[in-house]
């Protein structure tokens, strides 16, 4: 299949913009809070527990070791949840695709746009969660800069991955399925909370195959501001990911779209 994508797609990511921006202050809150409510739960309830941890041979508190997580969990969530509930949605519900076909714009710039948007949404929230832990010291700059390109590629990863699985579904609580599946052990076994060598040599071979074990590594690195061995093999992970998942979500799409 020849992808015939122009960048008209960026009108299909100003469309979800001007959607997005009309209810800000609903979006806005819980990237906001939610690192804030985290950190201080963590801070108070486990960091006394716990005490230190050792990563890239220094020890470094568990405040420390989870805030990078916690955004990289914000970069999973905001664009995978964007591109199936949203994008099913905006699909089935409301027919904005329909609408959209009977423009210019074909199916893969369609797809595009949904993609790309997903991944914006992604930055928009990892900006925000930032500006909340800086506060607390938790970021090194000017490194932690780059987090936002990060948070762009590994959007771009999860909302292919998204996009994929809302080619497939027939109906949306369908998505219940992959969140369960796949979201939820991802959230709790890709290094996020306490570090893989904690977990059984089968399970650390399991999660480093999870694109998100491979974007905590990536983000915690800038985090402490270092580009390490990890850091290298998650951006190089995340790159072939992408190059691999964008063009099949954009096939499996086009075959549902164009019937």
């Amino acid at each position: 299949m020849n992808f015939n994508i122009s960048s008209r797609f960026i009108r299909i990511w100003q469309r979800n913009l001007t959607v997005y921006k009309e209810n800000w202050k609903v979006n806005f809150l819980p990237p906001l809070l939610e690192p804030f409510f985290y950190l201080l739960a963590f801070g108070i309830g486990f960091s006394g527990m716990i005490g230190g941890l050792i990563y890239a041979s220094q020890e470094v508190s568990y405040v420390q070791f989870i805030a990078p997580s916690l955004v990289a969990i914000n970069i999973m969530y905001n664009s995978f949840f964007e591109n199936t509930f949203g994008s099913f949605v905006r699909m089935y519900y409301q027919k904005t695709f329909d609408a959209m076909m009977a423009t210019p714009l074909n199916a893969e710039e369609i797809i595009t746009g949904e993609i790309i948007w997903g991944a914006t949404k992604a930055v928009i929230g990892t900006a925000i969660m930032l500006v909340v832990i800086s506060f607390f010291g938790l970021v090194s700059y000017p490194a932690g800069i780059l987090i936002i390109f990060a948070a762009f590629l590994g959007g771009i990863a999860f909302s292919s991955l998204a996009m994929l699985f809302t080619s497939i579904v027939a109906r949306i609580e369908l998505f219940n399925l992959p969140t369960f599946l796949l979201i939820t052990p991802m959230f709790l076994f890709s290094g996020t909370f306490f570090p893989l060598t904690g977990l059984p040599f089968w399970a650390q071979k399991l999660a480093f195959l999870l694109p998100l074990t491979h974007l905590v590594n990536l983000v915690r690195a800038l985090s402490f501001g270092l580009f390490n061995a990890e850091a290298l093999i998650g951006f190089c992970y995340l790159v072939i990911f992408c190059l691999i998942m964008f063009p099949i979500a954009i096939f499996k799409m086009h075959r549902r779209l164009i019937k």
